[in-house]
């Protein structure tokens, strides 16, 4: 019986020091509603699918729009579209709004879109914390190779930037108007519904990763998160020390999930700084550390402790996702009936990447 107490009481210490330090509730929170959020989405479009593929044989579900959340290179040319003609174009538009929200959270409180809303982002957390609940420790790449690697999602961002940036706004609008555009929602549904051998294989490969190497996708290779971290340089709310309160515990380093030297910073301007603000929460002295505008850490009222920020975070989700369905601009201008129609030939060599001009198809007149 004193055994088994000793190795629970072994394993609960392990728990916390693998898996619970460093993740407050508030964040944790954040993060189990946004991955709440995207799993009903999936549920809902998988029902939107199949009610479609199969002529209406399974129950009808309405398209969630929150799925065009999952086309970020539709995304980006929308954006580019918009800025172009100063037109949202009707297809994927809450693609389009979810990207200026993303971007605007980078603004104000640096990556936090990667450690309190992406969904991956959370698993990625979780599986470096089960790896080190399970072997002790996480390997901590040398700067000579762990440098290297950062640059890689960087180089991927840069070719898809360079890409869309290069094409004039007729370009974009042939391919936003494209047959592979109006269903790139169902295109992306069935490559991870028909996952070839290959794919699998490379996603068993980055989780497996992933235990070893904390945050390894996030850290190395996901072009989105290279977007926001370098817009997050320009972030209104940054990590401060404030020197004078500090005792150097470290705490605050050991916590950081981008492995920041935070208790040897005067202030925190990484583009790998998550905002995840988890080294304010551990900090045992009040005061030594602060997330607020530079110009402003010196009064109490302008630093957002975790639990404002967690309520700050939803804010500037929730408002501007409300505004854009009372504007007319969430939810797709592609039919039910163009879905079902395309969705029976989504197989052919209409539906590839070369986008193209699309003229209304007769089948679908009234």
């Amino acid at each position: 019986m004193e055994k088994a107490s000793r190795i629970s009481t072994r394993l609960r210490r392990r728990f916390r020091r693998g898996i619970a330090q460093g993740w407050s509730w508030p964040r944790f929170g954040v993060q189990l509603f946004f991955l709440l959020l995207v799993l009903r989405i999936g549920w809902d479009f998988a029902g939107f699918v199949s009610h479609h593929q199969t002529l209406g044989a399974e129950p009808f579900v309405d398209r969630p729009a929150g799925v065009d959340g999952f086309l970020p290179i539709s995304a980006l040319m929308s954006v580019k579209y918009w800025l172009a003609t100063g037109l949202v174009h009707p297809f994927h538009p809450a693609g389009f709004v979810l990207l200026l929200i993303f971007i605007g959270v980078s603004v104000l409180f640096k990556k936090a879109f990667c450690s309190w809303i992406c969904p991956v982002g959370m698993l990625s957390e979780f599986l470096g914390r089960f790896g080190k609940f399970t072997f002790s420790r996480n390997l901590r790449l040398p700067r000579w190779l762990d440098i290297p690697l950062r640059s890689l999602k960087y180089l991927l961002l840069g070719f898809f930037l360079n890409a869309v940036l290069r094409m004039s706004a007729q370009a974009l609008g042939s391919f936003l108007d494209s047959p592979y555009n109006r269903i790139a929602d169902i295109k992306m549904y069935k490559f991870f519904a028909r996952m070839t051998p290959f794919s699998l294989g490379v996603i068993v490969t980055l989780v497996l990763l992933s235990l070893v190497i904390r945050h390894f996708w996030c850290r190395y290779l996901c072009p989105y998160g290279a977007l926001v971290g370098f817009l997050s340089l320009l972030s209104v709310y940054k990590i401060t020390r404030i020197a004078p309160a500090c005792t150097d515990c470290g705490l605050c380093a050991k916590v950081c999930p981008a492995d920041l030297p935070v208790h040897q910073l005067n202030r925190v301007r990484s583009d790998e700084c998550t905002g995840c603000v988890e080294c304010v929460a551990s900090c045992p002295v009040d005061g030594a550390l602060a997330f607020a505008p530079p110009g402003l850490v010196q009064k109490p009222a302008a630093r957002l402790k975790p639990v404002w920020l967690a309520v700050a975070v939803l804010l500037v989700f929730l408002v501007p996702v409300g505004a854009a369905r009372l504007a007319g601009l969430w939810d797709s201008s592609v039919s039910d009936a163009e879905y079902r129609m395309r969705i029976q030939e989504s197989d052919s060599m209409i539906y590839n990447h070369t986008g193209g001009d699309a003229p209304p198809d007769p089948r679908l007149r009234e």
